[in-house]
């Protein structure tokens, strides 16, 4: 079975319901990436969402 790579932006932003999913571990931090910096503002380095953020379901 193949991992895949999930944020969930609401346990980050309350008011966010983004969700990224992909069984491509560099395409789900990138997505991330950008959404967080275009939609919130926020800028974040791929360790830190991988640490804090990103979920292997």
């Amino acid at each position: 079975m193949v991992d895949a790579y999930k944020l969930d932006c609401e346990s980050e932003a309350g008011d966010c319901r983004f969700i990224i999913q992909s069984e491509n571990e560099l395409e789900a931090v990138e997505l991330a990436k950008n959404h967080m910096q275009e939609d919130h503002g926020r800028d974040y380095s791929d360790d830190e969402l991988r640490e804090e953020h990103l979920q292997v379901v």
